[in-house]
C-alpha cells in the first residue's frame, strides 16, 4: 500500500457485500455490522486492505456480510490465522470477530498469546453469555445458575470476563460496547486509532436463548443508572450526574457516591485516564448492581507492536545480504539420490 496515494472517500453501502444477512430476527449482530459498516467510512482505509477474519459461532459469519477480504476459519483459532495475515502484510487492516465461546473456551489459548504479543489488529468480541449457533448451551460467560441443555439444573461454573482476561493477558486497550447503543462507532473508532491488539467487547443479544440478559443496563429505562460511559480525562458520572464513582482509600476499591449540586470534585469523583492500569482492572471487575457497567474505552496505553518487531528483525538479519535460494537450500548435509535399476 503506497502512503502517498490518496484515498478515495466511501460509503456505508461500499463496505456491504452483497450476500444475504442471515442472523435470527432480531439478533444483537445486525446491530453490530450496521456500526462497523458505518464507522468503516470514517476511518479513513481502504475495503481492498482491509480483512476481516473470524473462528466459529454466529458471529463468525461476519466476514461474508463485508465488502472486504475475509476469512471465516475454525473454531478459537482466527488470531492464528489473523497473525499469519498480518506478519505475511504488515500494511493490512486485520479485524477479528469473535464470540465468547470462540474466544474464551476453545481460543482462550489463541487469545492470550495475540493479546500478549500485541498484534496491531482489532478485536471485536461479541459477548452474549451463551453458545447460540450450538443451540443454547451455556458458555465461559454465563452466569451462575445459568440453565440451558448442557446445564439443565443451572451453571455452576463462575464465569469469565472478557476484559478482565485481556488485561491479565497484557492487552494494552480495552474496551466495551453495546451492540444498538449510539456510542458503539465512537468505541470502535477508538480501538482502530490504537497502534496494537485493540480489545473490545461488544454485549450482543441473543434473542432466542438469553434473550435480555443484559436489560438491567442496557433498556432505555435502567441506562442511567446502569450505564457508566468512560471518557478520558473527565469525571467518572453517571445517573445524570447525581452520582459518580470515588477511590476508597481504606479498601484501595472503588465506591458509588452521591454528587449534590453538581460539585463532583468536591463529592471525590475520580477522573478517567485511560493509561491507569490499576483502575481498569477495579472497573471491569466491578459487581454490576452495586455499581454501573463499565463502558468506552477502559485502557488505551500503546507500546511497540508484535508484527512491527517481527518486520524489523527480519530487516536487520536481511542487511548486507542478498537473497540466493539454491545456496540456502545447499546449505548444510546435501546428498543426491541417484536413479536406481528398476527391479521386477
Amino acid at each position: 500500500m503506497n502512503d502517498m496515494t490518496p484515498i478515495a472517500k466511501t460509503s456505508p453501502k461500499d463496505w456491504e457485500s452483497d450476500q444475504e444477512v442471515r442472523w435470527c430476527p432480531g439478533c444483537g449482530d445486525y446491530a453490530v455490522l450496521k456500526a462497523v459498516q458505518r464507522t468503516m467510512p470514517e476511518l479513513g482505509v481502504k475495503p481492498e486492505n482491509t480483512v476481516f477474519v473470524s473462528g466459529i459461532g454466529c458471529s463468525s459469519r461476519f466476514p461474508y456480510y463485508m465488502e472486504t477480504y475475509g476469512f471465516h476459519t475454525i473454531h478459537g483459532r482466527a488470531p492464528a490465522v489473523a497473525t499469519g495475515v498480518k506478519l505475511a502484510n504488515p500494511e493490512l487492516d486485520v479485524w477479528i470477530i469473535t464470540g465468547d465461546g470462540d474466544a474464551l473456551s476453545i481460543g482462550g489459548n489463541h487469545t492470550m498469546h495475540l493479546l500478549r504479543r500485541n498484534l496491531d489488529c482489532q478485536v471485536l468480541l461479541f459477548n452474549n453469555e451463551i453458545y447460540g449457533l450450538t443451540k443454547g448451551q451455556y458458555s465461559p460467560t454465563s452466569r451462575v445458575g445459568t440453565r440451558s441443555p448442557s446445564t439443565p439444573f443451572g451453571s455452576v461454573d463462575r464465569p469469565a470476563s472478557p476484559c478482565a482476561f485481556a488485561l491479565g493477558s497484557g492487552a494494552r486497550f480495552v474496551a466495551r460496547g453495546i451492540d444498538v447503543h449510539k456510542n458503539l462507532p465512537a468505541v470502535l473508532k477508538a480501538a482502530h486509532a490504537h497502534k496494537g491488539a485493540a480489545f473490545v467487547e461488544i454485549f450482543q443479544n441473543c434473542i432466542v436463548y438469553n434473550d435480555d440478559v443484559f436489560a438491567p443496563f442496557t433498556e432505555k429505562a435502567n441506562a442511567a443508572t446502569g450505564q457508566l460511559w468512560l471518557e478520558d480525562g473527565k469525571p467518572m458520572l453517571f445517573d445524570k450526574d447525581m452520582k459518580g464513582l470515588a477511590l476508597d482509600m481504606e479498601t484501595l476499591s472503588l465506591k458509588v457516591i452521591d454528587v449534590a449540586d453538581g460539585d463532583w470534585q468536591a463529592a471525590g469523583v475520580i477522573v478517567h485516564n485511560v493509561r491507569n492500569r490499576a483502575v481498569a482492572h477495579m472497573l471491569v471487575e466491578m459487581p454490576f448492581g452495586p455499581f454501573p457497567m463499565a463502558l468506552g474505552v477502559l485502557y488505551d496505553d500503546p507500546r511497540p507492536t508484535f508484527d512491527s518487531a517481527v518486520v524489523e528483525q527480519n530487516r536487520a538479519a536481511a542487511q548486507g545480504k542478498a537473497a540466493d535460494l539454491q545456496k540456502l537450500v545447499a546449505k548444510g548435509q546435501t546428498w543426491q539420490v541417484e536413479k536406481q535399476p528398476h527391479v521386477i
